[in-house]
């Protein structure tokens, strides 16, 4: 069953380092199992930037035309054999990955973590700055009437949030420290809240960014300039870290109390120096997250339920042709969250 579709829809494509170009791209059709989504909002995420200014993160690079973008939502207009005909019209949130459902891994539930992975915006699999796209049906989310298009589109890096608070275990009473105070920083303050940590502490360089942090859950912020953080005495249960910093990380994982957490969130240095001695001797666990598994029906509740803000995060609303724009608008310090209209056909105020 399908909603009158266009032939062909607008998408943004990275074509060259900062270079974004528009072009009329096939509207994609719905494979067994499958819906069609007319894409409504779109967030930008710092490996976008990345992807954007520098062609690659890691291993992964950009060989070919790329169309970047993976927190979205959208509307199911179309749906492939063996999907409910009722969904045509449903708004949802997408979990923008494709495992293979048959792999070690994937049997195992850490999907995640599968070989065969096809993750939107991550090369060669293009992402959702464009009309519409395709997922399975068991990945487009439903979403109810009280949660925006933008907050359903930052469920994506909500889900980052909630699954670094379970590997943290975090739990009521919990004493946290985060460091960075960007984006997935001030997500982690709000999941750490509402997992019930009593006590929240958030270090960045910045002090508008460490303000900010005091309305989303903080119960206190640390300027590392100012404070050793590796000798203050925190004595945390968990520390996260959502700044890729070196230094940061080093002083963070010291902060824990013994038999604690560190979880490492941030893109940063393939490679950092670590306190190994102190891991071992206080059997501190460390370990990174990539990307989700079974996290959108929590992240829906705790948004639909008011315990998490996301709408509030959004600092700029940007149609495809200022794409380029809100993959540049993290060089404002005021700036938490970009978010892009692909099927707008104006600048978006």
């Amino acid at each position: 069953m399908t909603t009158a579709l266009p032939d062909t829809m607008r998408a943004s494509v990275l074509t060259g380092t900062q270079s974004l170009e528009i072009q009329e791209r096939p509207v994609p059709q719905a494979g067994h199992g499958d819906v069609v989504v007319e894409v409504a909002a779109v967030g930008v995420c710092g490996s976008d930037t990345h992807y954007f200014r520098h062609g690659r993160i890691g291993d992964f690079v950009v060989t070919d035309p790329l169309v970047l973008g993976h927190e979205l939502s959208g509307r199911i207009v179309a749906v492939g054999d063996g999907v409910d005909p009722a969904r045509v019209g449903q708004r949802v949130a997408v979990e923008p990955q494709k495992p293979c459902h048959t792999c070690r891994e994937c049997l195992a539930g850490r999907y995640n973590l599968c070989p065969h992975m096809e993750f939107y915006a991550t090369p060669p699999i293009d992402g959702a700055f464009c009309g519409y796209v395709t997922i399975e049906s068991i990945f487009a989310h439903a979403i109810p009437d009280e949660i925006s298009d933008e907050a359903a589109a930052l469920l994506e890096p909500l889900s980052v949030a909630i699954t670094t608070a379970r590997k943290a275990h975090i739990v009521p009473g919990s004493r946290v420290l985060i460091a960075g105070a960007g984006p997935i920083g001030i997500i982690c303050a709000q999941i750490a809240r509402a997992f019930g940590a009593t006590e929240i502490i958030i270090s960045d360089l910045v002090a508008e960014r460490r303000e900010r942090a005091l309305g989303y859950g903080a119960t206190k912020t640390i300027d590392p300039t100012q404070v050793d953080i590796a000798n203050a005495g925190l004595e945390v249960d968990a520390f996260i870290d959502a700044s890729g910093a070196p230094r940061a990380v080093f002083d963070g994982i010291k902060a824990i109390r013994p038999a604690g957490y560190a979880v490492l969130v941030g893109l940063g240095n393939s490679e950092m120096n670590l306190p190994v001695e102190h891991i071992q001797n206080l059997e501190i666990s460390v370990t990174g997250i990539f990307r989700y598994t079974d996290t959108w029906r929590v992240g829906i509740e705790l948004v639909a339920s008011g315990q998490v803000d996301l709408d509030s995060l959004v600092t700029g609303r940007f149609d495809l042709e200022h794409a380029a724009e809100a993959l540049d608008s993290d060089k404002d310090p005021n700036s938490l969250k970009a978010v892009v209209y692909p099927n707008a056909r104006k600048e978006i105020a």
